[in-house]
């Protein structure tokens, strides 16, 4: 098996970052259960929910690939992992909790010498601008809608 390119493994997780996105979205503004990791820290079900689709999508298609997630137990596994994904599905917590709209989905791709190899910030709830999210490539934002090559 070839090991996957960056466009590839960049269109992957943007894919799943909207994904969870999608699920935050419908979560926001509702009746949620919530609870505090520790205190002053909260987390909710979209928050685990979020968290799971996104590990769901990315371990499947990168198996050997590790995992690095507010929300998930870290493994020994994770610091022989050549790639890692860096997942914090939902950023802003605390504003998300309280219905405001400035949170966003954040996962990122690094490399095992920890640079940071592709980025993906989706915000499911536009706030301040129209522009509803950013992509990082190779050092470059690339918006939304323009295609990577």
């Amino acid at each position: 098996m070839s090991v996957p390119t960056l466009a590839e493994d960049h269109a992957l997780l943007c894919a799943a970052t909207r994904a969870g996105g999608a699920i935050a979205k419908d979560f926001f503004g509702g009746p949620l259960e919530v609870r505090d990791k520790t205190p002053g820290d909260p987390v909710s079900e979209a928050d685990l929910a979020v968290d799971a689709e996104i590990k769901r999508q990315l371990t499947a298609a990168r198996p050997d690939y590790g995992w690095l997630s507010e929300e998930t137990a870290d493994t020994p596994a994770r610091l022989e992992a050549r790639r890692v994904w860096v997942v914090d599905p939902i950023d802003g917590t605390k504003a998300f909790v309280a219905a405001r709209p400035d949170f966003a989905v954040s996962v990122a791709l690094r490399m095992m010498e920890n640079r940071l190899y592709s980025a993906c910030l989706h915000r499911p709830r536009p706030w301040k601008t129209r522009r509803r999210g950013f992509r990082a490539l190779s050092g470059q934002m690339v918006p939304f809608g323009r295609i990577v090559p």
